[in-house]
Order: structure tokens, then C-alpha cells, then sequence
């Protein structure tokens, strides 16, 4: 995946896919920030003040939910190094 895409389509906190205007946080103003999702971001501010690796172990809960492209679950340990080797990239995270 390039990064233009990653910028796009995926929120640059937690990585999760921005697919519908629900998915999507609101800046101060009440509109769409189309860089964060609603569980990160809201009303211009991020929802959580935590380090990258607690976001990390947050999204680790959910890891049953991802999916392989064949539709098999990652394992945790796959979820956790995916997720390790990802938030890096993210605009939250990524260090300049």
C-alpha cells in the first residue's frame, strides 16, 4: 500500500478504514475531519491522550475482527506486529 493511500482511506490514529461520513471525526466546528475517525477524534480533539503503543493495545482487542484478504483471522501476534509495523506510518505517530 503506498502512502497516499494510507492517508486517505484510513484514520491516522488507530488505522481504521474511513468507509462511510459516520466513520468520520468532527473538528471544532462540528464538520468532518476527513484524517481521523469518530472513535479517535472529536470536536477538534482527540478522544484519548495515550502513546502509540496504548493505542496499540487498544485496537488490540478488536484484533478477532481482522481479516486475512482470504476472510481467515489474523492471531494476535499477527494483529500486534501488523499494528507495530503500521502506526509508525500514521500522521498521529510518525515521528519526522
Amino acid at each position: 500500500m503506498i502512502e497516499s493511500d494510507i492517508n486517505k482511506r484510513y484514520c491516522q490514529s488507530c488505522g481504521m478504514p474511513l468507509i462511510s461520513d459516520t466513520d468520520y471525526g468532527t473538528n471544532q466546528d462540528g464538520s468532518k475531519n476527513k484524517e481521523y475517525c469518530a472513535f479517535c477524534f472529536k470536536d477538534g480533539k482527540f478522544v484519548q491522550d495515550v502513546t502509540m503503543d496504548e493505542m496499540i493495545q487498544i485496537c488490540l482487542q478488536y484484533s478477532d475482527s481482522f481479516k486475512h484478504d482470504n476472510g481467515e483471522s489474523y492471531t494476535k501476534e499477527e494483529a500486534l506486529a501488523g499494528m507495530q509495523y503500521y502506526f509508525p506510518q500514521l500522521k498521529r505517530w510518525k515521528k519526522e
